[in-house]
């Protein structure tokens, strides 16, 4: 007879990471043990006490002593990039280059973690490894975030921004600079983060490095000198990265000697060890046996284990400052581990530090479980879920059909398949989503209502509540600035697509020979179905798109009933806009 491995004991230990190096390899099962039956389930209990003190006095033998490496020998940066335009790539050869993996053909996308991920081919999770790199006789601590690349998630680039010192800006050398790229860009520049620009991809029959360079130039006003040209296909000229990183990004300005201030950037939740939170000290030292305070909740926690991932989990005796890691405190609710939260030492309160925007939700659609005996379940898979990607904004809802549900909100509709399929694979969760909506507003004109809803403009998330025409002076509809790059070839059915969507152009700058920038301003329900795809097709492939939030303008809009044998069902309810006004 084997132990049971599906209690816990086995795999809820992160022992793939107990030896360093021997990332993704656990030790081997434990033998059968020997005996009659009766003797060998009296003996279970003894044997898996006997592993757990034999493994874990080994990971406590393999702990690395983290006080070695001091602020000034530490680099935190994030990868930063448009969607394929290979930042997955580059980490899987940094992380081989710095032997925190073996180099092997199977590293591909090795910190992207996720089935969704690695089915689609795209990061969604920005995901945490340190290196050590010894350069010049020194040893350096590199602190690597892979950030994701599509528009729906620059909320994770953003949070990860917010660790990192400096950003490694990818771009393809074929492709050139896309709108994510810029978004990017904008992203780290606004942060004051020092940024490197790397051309990648320069092994591609079609690629013309010295293009892109003239691009970074005009277009970031980044000297060509600065750029350096890479396949991390290859792993040509990866390891001029690694300098570039030690040399050009400074350095974390914190203090070890300062009482203990951790912001909590990401957040997982295991069912056997609570809340694994990755923190980034700014001040202070954090060791296993402190007493930490959440400065959101006022809560305290004992914390029962620190380290660093290497990719994965490797536990250390402490953390410090200038240092990312993660931090497991026995937060056993998934509401006690906010991102961008600050933790402090028990009775050494200090400043919280100033967290992150909130998301600002971009679609709407109901959720539903299938069959409402799962609604617990799926209650707790949200919930789960909603810890891991903070930027799902959750309302309780009712329908008449449908039955009991949430109401969530998303960065865009990827974000919202991506949501729907971690669900599925990770909770093995069945639901029904309702059509996507955007959030309107109304600007009540009725003193009643405005006594009711205690404020006079009001956001609708659901389509059903829209209220009526009479009711309201003025209806507003969510913009957002587009920006669309693309070949010049495709600018007038481009601007014919855009026009039909009720767009207003602002802007239009050549890039480069055959490059054109266009900046759009659009409301987000003409874009938020079919826009990408209608315009991946009219360009054959070639356009990108990217949007940020631009507030709202007045619009005539209707509200448009469905009826189904003549009844009217609320599910179906659709806003529009008023073409005849």
């Amino acid at each position: 007879m084997r132990l049971p491995a599906g209690r816990g004991w086995w795999r809820g230990r992160a022992l793939a990471a107990w030896v360093p190096g021997a990332a993704g390899r656990a030790p081997p099962p434990p033998p059968p043990l020997p005996g009659p039956p009766g003797a060998r389930v009296r003996g279970a209990a003894a044997a898996r006490r006997a592993l757990d003190r034999l493994y874990s006095s080994a990971a406590r033998q393999e702990k690395v002593d983290m006080s070695r490496f001091p602020a000034e020998n530490i680099r935190n940066f994030s990868i930063i990039a448009h969607v394929d335009h290979g930042k997955s790539t580059l980490a899987d050869r940094l992380l081989e280059l710095t032997g925190t993996i073996d180099k092997t053909k199977n590293n591909k996308q090795v910190l992207d973690k996720l089935q969704v991920e690695r089915e689609r081919g795209i990061t969604v999770k920005a995901q945490t490894a340190s290196l050590f790199y010894n350069h010049e006789g020194k040893e350096y601590l590199l602190n690597l975030i892979d950030t994701p690349g599509h528009v729906d998630f620059s909320y994770e680039v953003s949070r990860s921004l917010s660790a990192c010192q400096g950003v490694l800006l990818v771009v393809d050398a074929n492709e050139g600079i896309q709108a994510q790229t810029v978004a990017n860009f904008f992203l780290a520049f606004e942060a004051q983060l020092s940024v490197i620009p790397v051309i990648n991809k320069i092994d591609l029959k079609n690629a013309d490095p010295e293009r892109v360079v003239k691009q970074i130039e005009k277009v970031f006003d980044i000297p060509s000198d600065e750029c350096i040209k890479i396949s991390a296909k290859l792993g040509t000229n990866v390891e001029s990265v690694l300098q570039a990183v030690i040399e050009r990004i400074p350095p974390p300005k914190v203090h070890r000697n300062n009482p203990l201030k951790a912001l909590v950037f990401d957040s997982t939740f295991d069912q056997y060890r609570g809340v694994i939170a990755n923190v980034a000290l700014f001040d202070g030292v954090v060791a296993k046996g402190d007493k930490i305070v959440s400065a959101h909740t006022q809560k305290t926690y004992e914390v029962n284990e620190v380290g660093v991932l290497n990719p994965n989990e490797q536990p250390t005796h402490k953390l410090y400052a200038g240092q990312v890691g993660y931090l497991i405190a026995g937060m056993k609710d998934v509401t006690e581990a906010q991102i961008g939260d600050t933790l402090y030492l028990h009775k050494q309160p200090v400043e919280p530090l100033p967290g992150f925007k909130s998301a600002k939700p971009m679609v709407f659609a109901g959720m539903y479980p299938v069959d409402q005996s799962e609604y617990n379940n799926l209650k707790s898979a949200i919930e789960k879920l909603t810890l891991n990607d903070s930027s799902v904004t959750v309302h309780r809802d009712n329908s008449l059909a449908l039955g009991a549900g949430w109401r969530l909100g998303f960065l865009g509709l990827l974000h919202m398949e991506v949501f729907n399929q971690r669900l599925e694979q990770e909770y093995n969760a069945s639901v029904i989503l309702t059509t996507p909506t955007v959030p309107y507003k109304a600007v009540l004109s009725s003193a009643k209502l405005i006594k009711e809803y205690r404020e006079k403009e009001i956001t609708i998330i659901n389509p059903a509540q829209f209220p009526e025409k009479s009711k309201v002076s003025e209806y507003l509809e969510p913009v957002v600035l587009g920006t669309i790059i693309t070949p010049d070839e495709y600018i007038g059915k481009i601007m014919m697509l855009c026009q039909a969507r009720r767009a207003v152009q602002k802007n239009m700058v050549f890039i480069d020979q055959n490059r054109v920038m266009l900046k759009y301003l659009l409301p987000l329900n003409e874009i938020v179905v079919d826009f990408y795809d209608s315009l991946k097709s009219l360009s054959s492939g070639y356009a990108s798109f990217d949007y940020e939030d631009a507030g709202y303008q007045t619009a005539e809009l209707v509200k448009m009933d469905i009826l189904l044998n003549g009844n009217f069902v609320e599910e179906l309810v659709t806003i529009v806009h008023n073409i005849s006004k």
